[in-house]
């Protein structure tokens, strides 16, 4: 790899305890979590081909969970390749080789040795090295290779009671250092009494901080311990004034104090240092690289991990960044000075003077961050940038402390003015794939989760109402449900909307809100307040209030029909008609139950022979409202036998037949007549393929003829029915044609319905 080829993110690695004890944190004398801390052990490498190649071969080492390779100069870099490969404790397998990128590209300076990002490889007990420079380069490797690996302690999150608060401007005094581990450290070289630690870019806009001693330090910065031998001491910087920390236009997240995490303050007692224009223009967003398998209980374990590679491996005054995110959506307090002040991090090279970074921890070249993730850097980021006026969905001009390279290409010089958006990836500001492709690609919708509007909102459903086509219908009190894809965390409050005027507001965790409306139409709509300010409001929907019942503009009739009469059920036909000045949702009938939509008109149903029914049907409209009426009716059998008879008739018996039996004849005029008093008859005959014809007089008008042959043979066949408004005495007279070849004809008797 030559030097023009793109990094990954910054520093930042996923560090697991190397051991398993889960060993409890000391406390300090307050109750308070005590600091963790971390142990490093070094090994040099072994330079060969003129200084183009290092290595370490393959041997054991002390218990580690995270490593990098550093060198002497750190303005130097590696242009080539940088590789390791571990063995894991307990199974003693050996690692595929993990690449290593060799320019964080954070710019902190003071820094004593120049170094890789480090790269969580979990508790391991082994280790092999391979670096080799870059075929295109002229120079060798840097001086004074080795291997830095890190052991971040045991302890995890702190008890909820020291994690967060509400204001986390400051940390806790450490307790005293713990003893110096037997393990030989390379001593690391500090800033001087006159280097205040701030960037190395130097910035028109950049100063810095003034001195004061009347001021004291930052009360995040920590009284300085007794130093440990293995370790040179650093200097403390001069006392610095401490900006204001302004209030800001949305509500600060829970973030976890370095104390929660164990910061061990003796490795960094000096003062935090603020950024010269006391304001903050822009959010840069990393990632810490390599692994997404820790878990949420090792995340301070990840966290300490960066922390001590960036102190006493490298020699910064400090972690890099200003706030770390894990993957469950907690955050972490960074560089010391006030969570709620503008404090100078170190962890984007010629822009730190304007900007905050918050990283997350894991690697996001190809998965996204989580939601949680996404949602509390969102948070963090509205929250620093409302301090200052700024919109997180908006663009902001940096000037570059240093000339640079984007990823994408763009090129700048020192004092260059930059127009970016105020929440972007490190690799907008410099040469590196931070925070990698799949993060890059989120970089619109986690502005748009800090800056508004809410999206996704849409009403799912109205409760106590009934759709037909695009309108709502209802008799008066309605519940609108909604969903929305913004977190309730990030949503200051909804609204519901009558005609363009609130009627509910609810809190951002509450998706539901209850109307009522009077009589008529209404426009109703949800409307969602970002903690923004911005709202967003769903398309208008149309909900109709009434109150008015349906109708029946006639009464139900029943009347008979054809069909196969049995001794027990006589075929009839329901019929009715239904109106609403709305929408007309259904009629249903009572017994037998049944529903039928709004344009069907009748039913075919069967009645009981000699028992008075009664049909009962209700109209239902889409709004609520219900109107009832009723029908009944009585059907009744008239056997043969009591037919008044005309001719020749012969009487037959079967099973088959109503009763029994039956008559038949073949004579043509032979007649039988009964005389009732109802509203609907049917004639009831069975029926072959030598049926023949009869006509059929109602009080002594010929009505029809009706044919009797079938292709099928038929008992008990109601064949012919006819209906009144309303009952009445009535004469029906069958009348035998005698068709030629097949003059014969049965009859089963009549039906009346009274």
């Amino acid at each position: 790899m030559t030097a023009a080829v793109a990094v990954t993110c910054v520093t930042g690695v996923l560090v697991v305890q190397a051991s398993g004890d889960g060993g409890a944190r000391p406390a300090a004398a307050d109750g308070r979590p005590g600091p963790v801390r971390a142990e490093a052990h070094t090994r040099p490498l072994k330079t060969a081909d003129q200084g183009r190649s290092a290595s370490l071969a393959r041997s054991g080492t002390e218990p580690f969970s995270m490593l990098g390779v550093t060198w002497a100069d750190p303005e130097a870099g590696v242009t080539g390749t940088v590789e390791a490969r571990t063995r894991a404790v307990g199974s003693g397998a050996w690692s595929p080789w993990l690449r290593l990128e060799a320019d964080s590209g954070q710019g902190e300076s003071g820094a004593a040795r120049g170094g890789t990002e480090p790269a969580w490889v979990g508790p391991s007990d082994g280790v092999e090295v391979r670096v080799r420079s870059g075929g295109g380069a002229t120079a060798g490797l840097p001086d004074g290779l080795r291997l830095d690996m890190i052991d971040p302690g045991r302890g995890g999150m702190a008890p909820a009671a020291f994690a967060s608060d509400g204001d986390e401007s400051a940390s806790p005094s450490p307790s005293d250092p713990e003893p110096t581990p037997s393990d030989p450290v390379s001593p690391e070289p500090s800033p001087g009494p006159g280097d205040p630690s701030e960037p190395a870019e130097p910035s028109p806009t950049e100063s810095a901080p003034t001195a004061s001693p009347s001021v004291p330090a930052s009360p995040s910065a920590a009284p300085t311990p007794a130093p440990s031998p293995s370790v040179s001491t650093p200097v403390p910087s001069p006392t610095v004034s401490v900006p204001p920390a302004p209030p800001s236009t949305v509500p600060k997240p829970a973030i976890t104090s370095r104390a929660g995490w164990g910061a061990d303050e003796s490795i960094s007692p000096e003062a935090p240092g603020y950024l010269p224009g006391e304001r903050i223009k822009a959010v840069v967003v990393h990632h810490t690289a390599e692994s997404n398998s820790y878990t949420c209980a090792q995340a301070p374990a990840v966290v300490r991990g960066i922390y001590a590679y960036h102190v006493r491996q490298l020699g910064w005054k400090d972690i890099g960044y200003n706030f770390l995110v894990d993957k469950c959506g907690t955050v972490y307090e960074g560089r010391k000075g006030g969570v709620d002040r503008p404090v100078m991090g170190a962890h984007a090279y010629g822009f730190n003077a304007e900007t905050t970074g918050i990283s997350v921890l894991g690697t996001y070249t190809d998965t996204a961050p989580a939601q949680a993730a996404m949602t509390a850097v969102a948070r963090v980021a509205a929250w620093k940038l409302g301090q200052y006026g700024v919109d997180p969905a908006g663009t902001t001009t940096l000037t570059a402390g240093a000339a640079g390279r984007s990823y994408a290409g763009k090129t700048w010089a020192s004092g260059a003015k930059l127009t970016l958006p105020t929440i972007h990836g490190h690799r907008d500001g410099y040469n590196t794939q931070c925070p990698g492709n799949a993060f890059s690609s989120r970089l619109g919708a986690l502005r748009t989760l800090a800056g508004g509007p809410v999206s996704g909102l849409a009403i799912t459903s109205v409760t106590d109402a009934q759709a037909a086509g695009s309108t709502y219908w209802t008799r008066s009190a309605v519940t609108v449900n909604w969903s929305a894809e913004t977190p309730s965390s990030l949503v200051k409050r909804y609204e519901l909307l009558v005609g363009g005027k609130v009627v509910a507001t609810t809190a951002p965790n509450v998706l539901s809100a209850k109307a009522t409306l009077t009589a008529g139409s209404h426009q109703l709509a949800v409307r969602a307040v970002h903690q923004s300010g911005r709202t967003a409001t769903t398309a208008p929907l149309t909900v109709v209030a009434e109150t008015t019942a349906p109708t029946f503009p006639g009464k139900p009739a029943l009347a008979l029909r054809t069909g196969t009469v049995e001794a027990a059920a006589v075929p009839v036909t329901l019929s009715w008609k239904a109106a609403d000045s709305g929408s007309l949702k259904e009629v249903r009938l009572a017994a037998p139950a049944r529903t039928y939509g709004p344009t069907v008109l009748s039913a075919a149903h069967s009645a009981k022979p000699a028992v008075a029914t009664t049909w009962k049907l209700t109209a239902h409209d889409r709004a609520g409202n219900t109107a009832s009426a009723s029908v009944a009716g009585t059907p009744v059998i008239l056997q043969e036998t009591s037919a008044t008879r005309g001719g020749t008739w012969t009487s037959r018996s079967s099973g088959s037949y109503l009763g029994g039996k039956s008559l038949s004849s073949s004579a043509k005029n032979a007649s039988l007549s009964w005389t009732f008093t109802g509203r609907s008859v049917s004639w009831v005959v069975s029926r072959a393929a030598t049926s023949g014809q009869a006509h059929i007089y109602v009080d002594g008008v010929k009505a029809t003829t009706v044919d009797l042959k079938s292709a099928t043979t038929k008992y008990r066949d109601a064949i012919w029915t006819k209906s009144w408004s309303s009952s009445a005495k009535h004469t029906v007279k069958i009348v035998v044609v005698g068709t030629s070849g097949r003059p014969t004809i049965t009859t089963d008797g009549l039906v009346y319905l009274k």
